[in-house]
């Protein structure tokens, strides 16, 4: 739909605006002829409100052709070509009237290749006509909640929503003194006179400001001295209702002064009238001038013959509505008089009782804010916290708001400014919206803009600024995304964390509970621990390096709060320690074991609030990390801080509760690992069996296979021994004993005959074949002097005595270690 629009705008509208802007194809709003699109800057992506005229607006409602030959079609045609030319002259006013009250022209008109016109100017919502045409419309479906706005607003983001519009009385008051503003300006600066001030002729931007336009009338008085460019109309001749034009193309006699009607006369007074007239329409129900001639100056004049017929005091102006008393008395009543020379000047307007209240005066002083002194500007941020809360919620969004946050560039008045525009953030409903799309690009803009050269007081201020960021850190986390958060609002608190005042530094680290629920792991890991472990290893300040510890406990996913999360369970007299609230963002066990650890191993103060803060540190990880780790690497740890000289007896049963505790909790892994494992393991050995070295054989000389104790003894020396043994004793194979003798050597073996080779004897005692025997590899020879020593099997369980253990110095060692000896007595073991 877009494109067809955007191609058949550039086939009409071949102009400088289309090409350099992009125009929404739907109409935001309609005001009179003018179709109002919502638009942005192509370069610039600045929003703005086109405003577009197609000349068939201007056909008659039957949809007559022009191309006929009577006089009435030229006629017709040459009106509508003089309605052409008052509209271009609207805007061209437009271009030479620079006022806050007087809509801004962005673009100047254009005329475009279908006969129309097009101008572009500041973004606005809808014409007051149209806002009150909505309020009729809620009030007949009940309310404002009765039913949604017709108004369509585009986020910063791409979404449209609709925009939920008010005129509440403070809103009227605030638009009638700007309205005010404006006339004043046209009629005192510019000498000139509106001459059809209605709704349709004023417009309500994006910040709720009331703007004048529609001066397709406006023309110089008469007798007026001051030059002007402007060319004067023909009051008859605006005067006089065309049937054939649209009537919104036409002077509204509704709204009309009797000093053009009656009179003749084009005066600024008449102006105030139409101002009366439309603070009726404002206050009434249906919300429009209680006079209706639909364009007969006949009917107005008849209506003016007779007082009872036109809005005076008696008959409550004609209102369906009460209106306010301050309204009725001295104002109405000095604006719809029948004689121009009764009626209050757009100075003594805005000087009436019915603006003098706390709000208004307020909301006038904010209009007025750059033009008063510093000492001005200072004392009225420091009263506004204590008005905000009865200000309506739209005027403090829409007005309040944009005009503190167009302050923060004054670095005087930023810490003051800032606390009012977190106070209003906390009090709207739709604060989330407004802090997103207009508090977080100024604060990027003031903290995150480098400046040229600062000077050290004006670092000093915005430093005091930037505290008042970091103390409404929950404001900001609250009424952000997670996104904007990352990426608008982490730079600021890390700006502050890189400060060389304590004070930032110190107030930037008690923001983490704050902030951590909202950032990712990866964010955390790899932005803000670097920077805050940095602080921690570099600064010399004894608050900082306690602060930085707590900030190290939640980072590891410890409570924010000081007290001792050691508990007792009253039964077995262990102090155990809590679980800790699981958070998204803690810390992983390598960056705590590989890179927090060292850190806290490399503190050298033993002042009792550092240790403190760093036992609480060690309260948060003991849970975390293996326990290896922290039984290796920790505990040294714990016990050093713990012995230090400064600690009183309190702090150091804190400690050893501590260590207690995580003492537990490596016993219960280890005994549980153990017991896990103990089923898979070998049988243990006692210390006894690795102490067992057995004799020397040429010691015992006895050999307990060739006798049984005193018997085998007897029968030796008496000759009596049997077969077997003499058959041993010869070399026999001895096939019968086999048995017997097989487990001799591992059973006995200190007790083998020295005589004998262990290999012979070995071979002749065993009943299978040699568990060492290969063909592939040949036996190894045994040592010298440990024929005793039986080799086992591959597969037999190795004797404890047999194990090896790698020494724990070489030989070289030793020698260098020990020198030779030298024996006293030479004559002892000499030669």
């Amino acid at each position: 739909m877009f494109s067809k629009f955007a191609s058949d705008l550039s086939k009409s509208f071949n102009s400088n605006i289309n090409t350099n802007y992009t125009i929404n194809p739907e109409p935001a709003s309609f005001s009179g002829p003018w179709k109002v699109h919502d638009a942005k800057k192509k370069s610039t992506k600045k929003p703005v409100s086109v405003f577009i005229l197609e000349k068939k607006t201007l056909d008659p409602p039957g949809g007559g052709s022009l191309s006929g030959r009577s006089s009435g079609a030229s006629g017709l045609k040459r009106a509508q070509e003089e309605v052409v030319e008052r509209l271009k002259k609207e805007a061209s006013a437009l271009a030479r009237l620079r006022h806050p009250s007087i809509l801004e022209l962005v673009e100047p008109v254009e005329e475009t290749r279908g006969g129309g016109l097009m101008f572009a100017t500041e973004p606005i919502t809808a014409s007051l006509a149209g806002l009150l045409q909505e309020k009729d419309e809620q009030e007949k479906a009940g309310g404002v909640g009765g039913r949604r706005s017709r108004y369509v607003v585009e986020e910063t983001d791409g979404q449209k929503r609709r925009r939920e519009l008010e005129i509440d009385e403070l809103e009227i008051q605030k638009g009638l003194l700007q309205v005010a503003k404006g006339l004043e300006f046209l009629h005192e600066s510019a000498g000139l006179v509106h001459a059809n001030l209605t709704p349709e002729a004023i417009f309500v931007n994006a910040k709720s400001d009331w703007k004048i336009s529609g001066l397709a009338f406006c023309t110089p008085p008469e007798n007026s001295s001051k030059p002007t460019s402007v060319t004067p109309i023909s009051l008859s001749e605006a005067l006089n209702h065309d049937a054939r034009l649209p009537p919104f193309v036409q002077l509204n006699l509704d709204y009309t002064s009797p000093d053009f009607v009656l009179d003749g006369n084009i005066t600024p007074a008449a102006d105030m009238f139409s101002l009366g007239m439309l603070i009726i329409a404002l206050y009434n129900s249906p919300h429009r001038s209680p006079l209706e001639f639909h364009g007969s100056q006949s009917s107005y004049k008849r209506a003016f013959s007779s007082a009872s017929s036109v809005p005076n005091k008696t008959n409550n102006f004609m209102s369906s509505q009460s209106m306010p008393r301050d309204v009725v008395n001295g104002v109405l009543d000095r604006l719809i008089t029948r004689r121009a020379a009764q009626r209050l000047n757009a100075q003594e307007f805005q000087q009436a009782q019915y603006f003098d209240n706390i709000l208004v005066s307020t909301i006038r002083f904010l209009d007025s804010l750059p033009a008063k002194t510093p000492n001005e500007k200072s004392q009225f941020m420091r009263g506004l916290p204590r008005i905000l809360k009865d200000f309506p919620k739209s005027v403090m969004e829409k007005k309040v708001l944009p005009a503190l946050l167009e302050e923060m560039k004054d670095r005087e008045l930023l810490s003051l400014v800032l606390q009012n525009v977190f106070k209003i953030i906390t009090t709207l409903p739709s604060g989330k919206r407004a802090f997103t799309d207009k508090v977080i690009p100024k604060l990027r803009e003031t903290f995150l803009t480098p400046t040229k050269g600062p000077s050290q007081e004006r670092d000093s201020l915005k430093e005091a600024g930037l505290m008042i960021v970091l103390e409404n850190m929950s404001v900001a986390a609250e009424n952000s995304g997670g996104k904007d958060f990352k990426d608008e609002i982490l730079p600021i608190v890390n700006y502050a964390l890189e400060s060389p005042t304590h004070s930032l530094v110190d107030a930037a680290l008690r923001t983490l509970p704050v902030v951590l629920p909202i950032l990712d792991f990866s964010t955390t890991k790899n932005e803000l621990f670097p920077v805050i472990a940095a602080i921690f290893a570099k600064t010399s300040s004894m608050g900082i390096k306690i602060r930085g510890l707590e900030a190290f406990r939640i980072l590891c996913g410890g409570s924010s709060d000081e007290q001792d999360d050691l508990q007792s369970d009253g039964l077995t007299g262990m102090i155990e320690q809590p679980k800790s609230k699981p958070n998204v963002s803690i810390l992983d066990k390598y960056t705590i074991q590989e890179k927090m650890v060292p850190l806290l191993r490399a503190i050298k103060t033993k002042e009792p609030a550092v240790m403190m803060a760093a036992l609480d540190v060690f309260k948060a990880i003991g849970s975390q990390i293996d326990s290896d780790f922290l039984a290796i690497d920790v505990f040294p740890i714990l016990w050093q801080f713990s012995l230090g000289p400064l600690l009183n007896l309190a702090q150091f049963q804190a400690y050893m509760a501590l260590i207690k505790s995580l003492s537990s909790r490596v016993e219960n892994e280890q005994t549980r690992k153990l017991q896990e494992l103990g089923a898979n393991n070998a049988p243990s050995t006692s210390r006894s069996e690795f102490m067992s070295f057995g004799g020397l054989p040429a010691a015992s000389g006895l050999d307990s296979a060739n006798g049984d104790g005193d018997s085998g003894f007897e029968a030796l020396v008496r000759g009596k021994q049997g077969s077997n043994a003499g058959a041993d004793m010869l070399g026999g194979d001895g096939w019968g004993s086999a048995s017997a003798s097989a487990s001799a050597p591992s059973a006995h073996p200190s007790s083998m005959l020295p005589s004998r080779p262990a290999a012979n004897r070995a071979g002749s005692r065993t009943t299978s074949p040699a568990a060492a025997f290969s063909w592939s590899s040949p036996p190894v020879s045994p040592p010298p002097h440990a024929s005793n020593l039986a080799a086992p099997s591959s597969g037999a369980h190795v004797p404890a005595q047999l194990r090896a253990i790698t020494p724990d110095s070489t030989l070289g060692s030793l020698n260098s270690t020990f020198p030779a000896m030298t024996p006293l007595n030479p004559g002892i073991g000499s030669p």
